[in-house]
């Protein structure tokens, strides 16, 4: 199948891999790779909008600005816009290095309307910034007030993480995809802002969930596909313990009836059902090196409309 519109979203832990030391260098590394994947799928005939996490790097830039003098502390909208112009040059660039001469980029920084009076405010459950000892976590808990959850055998910070209700941008970047133009936007979810009144917009301290974010840039461009990349080489049933197993395809009536991890695989799999519930849509999950045989359905996971039920990979 040729001739797609994907939205292909990156996770954060897929552009610095859990454990890694938050260096350029490594990230880059790491983007320098997703970009060659990436590449594949524009070189098949697709037409690719790159969406990206940035839960490692806002994380870091808020340790680094809390550890310096209070006027050098920026809230999170600000924290997530330096982000994303940061990681959005590296894939941009490492991009156009994968590609033939004289293709088309652009990144474009994208604000994401949300409700002030979310419920999410009152319970934070986004993970952001690198993991710490339960010591650790607790220390910087007292020092900054910030609230920490268990991530496998660690902790991590959360923050509030709002539904998206509106892309800001989204006519800016339908011109660009209709003029064969590779987009890469919504970084981080994109910035959060919210109706202060009269009809001005202000930042808000929040991080939007990037795969939800990226399932309403598919809904709203009218993509054929959403594919959510990140380390994991497919959804599991199971995942972590010895019965575990691949899924290859599933039906979003099937998988409405299992718990996945809050935080990691069930954003993904919440925006990978919701955005194949519109006829004529496919969403899959999958390892970010795998993207092209993702989309040609011979890795990852594909996530269908319909009542059928679980298909798993040998």
């Amino acid at each position: 199948m040729t001739g797609m519109l994907i939205v292909a979203a990156l996770g954060g832990n897929a552009l610095l891999k859990r454990g890694q030391p938050m260096t350029v260098e490594m990230q880059r590394s790491n983007i320098r790779a997703a970009a060659l994947s990436l590449a594949t799928l524009i070189e098949a005939g697709h037409r690719v909008v790159v969406t990206h996490g940035n839960g490692p790097q806002i994380g870091l830039l808020a340790l680094q600005a809390a550890a310096g003098p209070k006027d050098g502390q920026y809230p999170l909208d600000i924290l997530g816009a330096e982000t994303d112009g940061m990681i959005g040059y590296m894939i941009e660039q490492e991009l156009r290095n994968a590609l033939p001469e004289g293709s088309v980029l652009a990144t474009l920084l994208t604000q994401i309307r949300v409700d002030e009076h979310d419920p999410a405010f009152q319970a934070p459950t986004k993970p952001i910034g690198p993991v710490y000892d339960e010591d650790t976590a607790t220390s910087l808990k007292e020092k900054h007030g910030w609230t920490f959850a268990i991530d496998g055998a660690k902790w991590r910070r959360v923050v509030a993480s709002p539904e998206p209700i509106d892309i800001l941008e989204l006519d800016v970047i339908a011109m660009l995809v209709e003029r064969s133009v590779t987009v890469i936007c919504v970084g981080g979810g994109g910035v959060p802002v919210f109706d202060s009144g009269d009809g001005k917009l202000a930042g808000i301290e929040a991080v939007i969930d990037k795969d939800r974010a990226s399932a309403l840039l598919a809904e709203r461009l009218g993509a054929d596909m959403l594919l959510l990349l990140t380390d994991v080489e497919a959804v599991y049933t199971d995942f972590g313990q010895p019965s575990a197993k691949a899924i290859a395809s599933v039906s979003v009536s099937a998988l409405a009836a299992v718990s996945f991890a809050a935080g990691s695989m069930a954003p993904k799999v919440e925006a990978a059902a919701k955005f194949v519930n519109m006829p004529g849509r496919t969403a899959a999950i999958g390892r970010l090196e795998d993207a092209l045989a993702i989309v040609e359905g011979n890795a990852g996971t594909r996530i269908e409309a319909g009542d059928g039920g679980f298909r798993y990979r040998p």
